[in-house]
């Protein structure tokens, strides 16, 4: 496993590097494809816009002029006035003449400005309103420029006598305009990409999960294999022992090692009734039967039952209750249990050189009681903090079995807290101690 899982995280890295960067590839090919195509289009819708402006719309005079009679014929007329497009169309003509050509060519709702642009300086151009605008925005290279000149086409009565004219024409943006015609191929791209890339975070941290699992679990098939194996080879001896003739006919010494075999048996079916405990609040199958509980009495009871094992290290309980209401709705055993394995624990990871020293504090916060419990034993680093309340996880203190247990004891205590409605905290310093604060609505 620790040689694979590098190797899988590097493949699936690599292959998602791979992805962003042909799908970027592909959305660079894909813009130029589309630029080249938006070009393409208007290179062919102007030509037959200019062809449309070009077209023969009868005799058209100067205005403020009126025909000679010097001149009977209407070519003759066309050959002295050299009418022009600004002359024949006006501006909303010419612009939709430019649109019809565009929306042929599916370019649907392009904006776009223009002026026709004659080469005698004597006739007036015509320009949209915001043509010159884009014109002199020097600063944006997205304003594509397109010119074509309007030349009349071949027999019509314009040809050789129109004027010399341009048509202008301003895509405002065009880039944009191409962006947004792709935003649903880009949308789907980057949604893609993003829920590839959660996938392959997601798998990742389950591989690690896993592999934080596997060696959890192996450290508790040790652990509780060096549980087991003690009682067992207690009462094994025991056993050897009343087989021995000067104890079969010793009355106190068979009671003697039966009563080793009794409380070693006690032992084994106490840690096996952790385990199926364990398994009940996995499933979620146990029943609280609550009732009113008076949270000092529960306090001042498990400070008296611990009292012996402080007393065979020098230590003590300190008990200072400021609560004015301490009346919870709990279950009696499980809230007990509770709160017994946090003093236990106390008790457990006491430093070897210092007397444990237990502060066990209540008050009231809010519709709270808050229980506090601190110890001056040798404290968590902060990798044991973030995974103390995991089931079957146990600090590393030099020598794995040197503090008995599953790993079950703090992982209870959260989820018996949650059961009550309440919620725990803790705070450590290594070498310093831990304080747990547990807060339990009151009834």
């Amino acid at each position: 496993m620790k040689k694979i899982f590098p190797i899988i995280t590097g493949l699936v890295f690599l292959s998602l590097i791979g992805l962003i960067f042909f799908q970027f590839l592909w959305i660079k090919s894909a813009r130029e494809a589309r630029e080249q195509q938006f070009g393409d289009n208007i290179n062919m819708a102007l030509p037959e816009a200019a062809e449309e402006l070009m077209t023969d719309k009868g005799i058209m005079v100067p205005q403020g002029k009126k025909p000679t009679l010097l001149f009977s014929t209407e070519r003759l007329q066309y050959n002295l006035f050299k009418p022009s497009v600004v002359q024949r169309f006006t501006t909303g003509e010419v612009r939709e003449i430019i649109r019809k050509a565009f929306e042929k060519h599916n370019l649907h709702k392009v904006e776009f400005e223009f002026a026709i642009v004659p080469t005698d300086v004597q006739i007036d151009d015509m320009k949209s309103e915001n043509f010159m605008k884009f014109y002199l925005d020097s600063n944006s290279l997205e304003n594509k420029r397109h010119i074509i000149p309007l030349e009349p086409p071949s027999g019509s009565n314009l040809e050789n006598i129109s004027q010399e004219e341009y048509l202008a024409v301003i895509v405002p943006h065009q880039g944009n305009i191409i962006w947004k015609s792709m935003r649903w191929f880009i949308f789907g791209a980057i949604l893609f990409t993003i829920i590839i890339t959660a996938a392959f975070f997601i798998t990742i941290r389950t591989l690690l999960r896993q592999k934080k699992l596997s060696e959890i679990k192996s450290d508790f098939i040790n652990n509780m294999t060096h549980e087991f194996k003690t009682p067992l080879a207690t009462i094994s001896l025991a056993v050897d022992a009343l087989k021995n003739e000067k104890v079969v006919n010793d009355r106190e010494k068979t009671n003697y090692f039966t009563g080793i075999i009794k409380e070693e048996n006690k032992r084994m079916n106490k840690q096996v009734e952790t385990i199926l405990q364990a398994a009940l609040l996995d499933k979620q199958a146990v029943e609280l039967n609550l009732r009113p509980l008076q949270v000092h009495n529960v306090l001042h009871s498990i400070a008296e039952n611990f009292k012996l094992q402080l007393d065979e290290k020098m230590g003590r309980v300190e008990l200072e209750f400021d609560a004015t209401d301490d009346c919870v709705e709990g279950d009696e055993v499980h809230f007990t249990n509770m709160l017994s394995n946090l003093l236990d624990n106390g008790i457990k990871y006491a430093k070897s050189d210092t007397p444990p020293v237990i502060k066990i504090t209540t008050q009231n916060v809010g519709k709270f009681v808050r229980i506090r419990i601190e110890d001056n034993g040798i404290g968590m680093n902060k990798e044991t903090l973030t995974r103390i309340f995991e089931k079957f996880y146990r600090a590393h203190t030099g020598n794995v079995h040197n503090v008995k247990g599953f790993g079950l004891g703090l992982s209870y205590v959260k989820t018996m807290t949650e059961a009550h409605n309440g919620k725990i905290k803790v705070e450590s310093t290594p070498g310093k101690g831990s304080v747990f604060t547990i807060e339990i609505p009151v009834s």
